[in-house]
């Protein structure tokens, strides 16, 4: 396939470029906050000069130990997690991460959580004056521990406070990540947008279990967990598609895309960027190989220009 390819390049080098808010990508292919660690762990393996951005593991105040192990768990078609957000904290990542990052021409991408309002907004000011970083994801998935425990993602007020809080804290473009664990994340989506976010990515992972029928005791400590991977892309994929048609922002799809196949599909139905997440686990090259493969189907299909592709979907 490498050599179709480099073959197809020779004839035409579509125009690959996308635009997230006032975020610019040199192509749509970002990697999945979680499954890429801080990007250096994978830099022997990808160009990450390649790729449209690398979004970093989830960033707090302070660093944070996780879940007790174990903390994976394989399914049939999927990954179960509840790592629990480990993470060394916002300041050491500024001091000991960003610097290797800087190195690379690609946008930097910080993903960010709290269990406050307050916590979000001082791990935003943090990054934003810090320098190197092109944008903030903010995971709403976490529960508000001054609202009951519930995730400040479940409600569209409480999603809505974040944005605005996070706003007042940042002139970065402000990517909202969506719970998939609601009833309507369309509606979710227009409450952050209304809020003043400059785009959202969905969907984060739908909360599920497993159980080792011998000894009847559930295969991760925390019980429950996150399921990822190829299980969930046709409910990533019917989101997306849902979000799009109800906001003006910017959507970025994930959820399951191991191909470039798969991003195909996201991308049809009208996401302007996607991101690869488990499948980073499986081949450490998935992302570029997922380029590669949009890069071969637009030269195939004698499309220059990705923009033409995106939103294409027809269902007449």
């Amino acid at each position: 396939m490498n050599s179709e390819i480099n073959d197809c390049n020779e004839i035409l080098n579509p125009r690959m470029g996308v635009n997230i808010g006032n975020l610019q990508l040199k192509n749509p292919i970002m990697t999945a906050s979680g499954t890429f660690g801080y990007g250096e762990e994978y830099s022997s393996f990808v160009d990450l000069n390649r790729l449209g951005a690398v979004i970093v593991k989830g960033l707090s105040l302070e660093p944070r130990a996780g879940n007790p192990p174990p903390r994976l768990a394989e399914t049939a078609c999927g990954l179960l997690n509840a790592i629990g957000l480990q993470n060394i904290g916002v300041k050491a990542f500024i001091e000991q991460k960003l610097p290797f990052l800087d190195g690379f021409a690609t946008q930097i991408i910080a993903n960010i959580f709290g269990e406050t309002l307050d916590e979000y907004g001082k791990v935003a000011e943090i990054l934003s004056s810090a320098g190197g970083v092109s944008a903030l994801e903010v995971n709403i998935s976490c529960p508000n521990v001054k609202k009951g425990g519930v995730a400040f993602g479940s409600n569209p007020e409480m999603a809505a406070e974040v944005v605005r809080r996070v706003k007042q804290s940042t002139d970065l473009p402000v990517i909202m990540k969506l719970s998939p664990n609601v009833t309507d994340i369309a509606l979710i989506a227009e409450s952050v947008e209304s809020a003043g976010a400059d785009a959202v990515s969905l969907i984060n992972t739908i909360t599920g279990m497993s159980v080792d029928v011998k000894s009847r005791k559930p295969l991760l400590y925390n019980i429950t967990g996150g399921l990822s991977g190829p299980a969930i892309k046709p409910v990533a994929l019917r989101m997306v598609w849902q979000t799009v048609n109800r906001v003006k922002i910017p959507v970025i799809g994930l959820g399951g895309i191991m191909n470039a196949m798969d991003a195909l599909e996201f991308l049809i139905v009208g996401a302007k960027a996607v991101q690869i997440g488990t499948a980073n686990f499986i081949d450490p090259r998935a992302t570029t190989n997922v380029l590669d493969g949009i890069i071969h189907y637009l030269n195939e299909n004698n499309i220059s220009d990705i923009s033409d592709l995106i939103g294409s979907l027809s269902v007449k």
